[in-house]
């Protein structure tokens, strides 16, 4: 064999960048790797020529078409400076049962030979060769997996036992040592609140939920104030996005699909806090009208944003901004500023609209402002039992009213199958007026109406269990319409266009301010239980 025939090239790989320097007690390190292949090469006489080193890649997860270090080595072998291709192993080159066996043979059928340190040459002079080869492959791609199961329930049986399962601290929170320690002996570390960083929390999901701040506005306000992130940089909007979307804050561990009891002293911000939050990404996420419970804009002091249109043709309203020129007595001129929701259908001529071109913000919010606050007082004014018994009581005579009239029509369609089937008796005697053939037809004809009719009643016994639930919901409305009748006089105009794009869906304005308003579904069924009809 000649020199040129004995030109290695080197691949190390491994999964973590733990793996990648000493000391990680693992044999499969890279240099334990290198010192491996290059010890292989001087025992063969072969010439190392090329080395290439993977940091961080899973051999099980990522395809060689996106793995660089492969694509350059394969280069490398088109060229033809090399003629072996050595690793330490062959599950170096891939774990992937469906396609490593082919990266392989591509080298092969290239006319490079490929050896590892610890299983020889893969060849491929018969078809045995190739079985043998995928067979490789395929229990590397197994053991890959066995592997990533594993991982899974470990970490998913830490969070379930209130651990952290490793990894960088989320902001507001510390890692202290915990006193345990895994199989290598190192020790596990848990979470602890740090003051400071928690309150940035807590103000980021206050502005997020109650006024409606956005991610990018919720940074810039951040550093605005002087704010930084913990690396002392300015916030990012991306950060801002992951706090609000971290579990963890709410006092529960998670890893993959398990889940944590709550660990009180974890607990930044309360649950029902978070899923507003959820609610809210989703709303923006989805821009259709009919599920939007979230303002376009917070931003500026007009309360109505992105729910407001023409009563006449249709179109949203926007707002606008212009000045006024008034004459004082003094005789100086004093710029009024004139903010009006403009019929857009209507300024653009793309509609044939015959409304009003515009109305004034004042006097429109003023309207829809004095009807929240008529809701609101008259909610104050009943007692939380007396309204919320008052709807559940309601709900559940209608429920059992329903499931009596069921379960009589069941009763009697048993009870006429009953006699049909004693009917029976008598026609096998001769002593009755209805054939053989008639009996069977018209008590199966019974027992089908039983069957329907015992579904019914299951159906109808279910919504009358459900009813304490409905209950708990109504009360859950009470509570929020509460909530926000205490925030609202004293609430930011962001704040307060938060409260109305949750009650109302829309806001219909026409010539002469008529107006139309339109709740969101679920509190329109809670205020129709209200006594007094509400004035726009």
């Amino acid at each position: 064999m000649n020199e040129k025939n004995n030109r290695v090239c080197c691949l190390y790989r491994v999964s973590t960048d733990k793996q990648v320097d000493h000391n990680t007690n693992n044999e499969a390190d890279i240099p334990m790797q290198r010192k491996a292949c290059h010890r292989f090469a001087e025992k063969m006489g072969w010439q190392i020529v090329h080395e290439e080193q993977e940091e961080g890649v899973s051999g099980h997860k990522v395809r060689a078409a996106s793995r660089d270090k492969l694509q350059i080595i394969k280069d490398e072998a088109r060229k033809g400076n090399f003629d072996i291709l050595l690793v330490f192993m062959f599950d170096r080159i891939g774990r992937i049962a469906d396609e490593t066996p082919f990266v392989v043979e591509w080298f092969v059928k290239n006319g490079i030979r490929v050896w590892s340190t610890q299983e020889g040459e893969q060849r491929f002079d018969n078809h045995t060769d190739k079985l043998l080869n995928y067979i490789r492959f395929w229990q590397a791609d197994g053991e890959s997996e066995k592997t990533a199961i594993r991982t899974r329930t470990s970490l998913g049986q830490m969070v379930e036992e209130g651990h952290f399962k490793g990894g960088v601290a989320p902001y507001g929170y510390a890692l202290v040592k915990s006193g345990r320690f895994n199989k290598k002996k190192h020790e596990l570390f848990d979470l602890q609140v740090i003051p400071e960083e928690a309150a940035v929390v807590k103000l980021i999901f206050r502005k997020y939920v109650a006024e409606g701040y956005g991610a990018q506005r919720i940074a810039t306000y951040l550093n605005n104030l002087g704010y930084r992130a913990r690396t002392g940089k300015m916030w990012h909007h991306a950060t801002i996005r992951g706090i609000v979307t971290n579990l963890t804050y709410t006092g529960v561990l998670r890893s993959g699909k398990s889940r944590s009891q709550v660990i009180p002293q974890l607990q930044i911000i309360s649950p029902e806090q978070f899923e507003r939050a959820q609610e809210i990404r989703t709303a923006r996420a989805n821009q259709a009208e009919e599920t939007r419970t979230v303002p376009l804009n917070t931003k500026g002091e007009s309360l109505l944003s992105g729910n407001v249109f023409c009563a006449h043709c249709g179109a949203r309203l926007s707002l606008t901004t212009n000045g006024k020129y008034r004459r004082r007595a003094d005789g100086t001129i004093d710029n009024v500023q004139r903010i009006r929701y403009v019929c857009y259908g209507k300024t653009r001529k793309q509609t044939d609209c015959d409304g009003q071109t515009g109305y004034t913000m004042h006097i429109l919010d003023g309207i829809v402002e004095k009807v929240v606050r008529e809701i609101f007082s008259k909610i104050r004014g009943i007692p939380r039992e007396e309204l919320v018994g008052r709807q559940y009581r309601q709900i559940q005579a209608e429920r059992k009213m329903h499931l009596t009239e069921v379960t009589a029509k069941l009763q009697k369609a048993v009870q006429d199958v009953e006699l049909l089937k004693a009917e029976v008796l008598k026609c096998l005697k001769g002593e009755s007026a209805f054939s053989k053939e008639m009996l069977a037809a018209m008590i199966a004809e019974g027992e089908t109406e039983c069957a329907a009719l015992e579904q019914s009643r299951q159906a109808a016994q279910a919504e009358v269990e459900q009813s304490a639930q409905q209950m708990e919901t109504i009360a859950e409305q009470y509570d929020k319409l509460i909530s926000w009748a205490q925030l609202f006089d004293s609430a930011s105009p962001a704040a307060k266009k938060m409260i109305v794009n949750q009650l109302i869906k829309r806001v219909d304005v026409g010539r002469g301010y008529q107006v139309t308003i339109t709740f969101h579904f679920s509190y329109q069924q809670f205020l129709d239980g209200l006594d007094t009809p509400l004035s726009a």
